[in-house]
């Protein structure tokens, strides 16, 4: 049996972007793991930084993205769909985030994140929390 894939959230992308605390750990996980990158990341990622930076650290971002050794997500099929909304209705989840885990659900792969409303899904998958940010 092979290893499981990794793939990365936001929160994960955010982290090795802002080189927080985590940030070598996804460093990495890039350099030797298997990583899934759901649309919703690149998605996420560019419309937060267009919110908190300017356009063209944006698009520097995006493309960075695309560069990353990392299999991008762009569909998502109606089981996973499915799976997204049971997510979302039986936890406090966003609707990125619910797609994020059935995406990682789908591809048996380890979710990567920072972000404490995805430690309530410990039980449904298969999680590795980086350190949350203090306040």
């Amino acid at each position: 049996m092979s290893k499981a894939p990794y793939l990365l959230d936001t929160s994960a992308i955010l982290t090795l972007l802002e080189d927080e605390e985590g940030a070598e750990r996804v460093e990495a996980l890039l350099r030797r793991e298997t990583i899934l990158l759901p649309f919703l990341v690149l998605l996420e990622t560019y419309y937060i930084t267009l919110q908190e930076q300017t356009e063209d650290v944006a698009d520097r971002r995006y493309a960075l993205l695309k560069q990353l050794p990392a299999t991008v997500l762009w569909d998502v099929d109606e089981p996973t769909l499915l799976t997204a909304g049971r997510l979302k209705a039986g936890h406090r989840l966003s609707l990125a985030d619910a797609l994020i885990a059935a995406l990682a659900l789908r591809h048996r792969a380890i979710l990567v994140h920072k972000d404490p409303e995805i430690a309530a899904l410990a039980e449904t998958v298969q999680l590795e929390a980086l350190p949350y940010k203090r306040n």
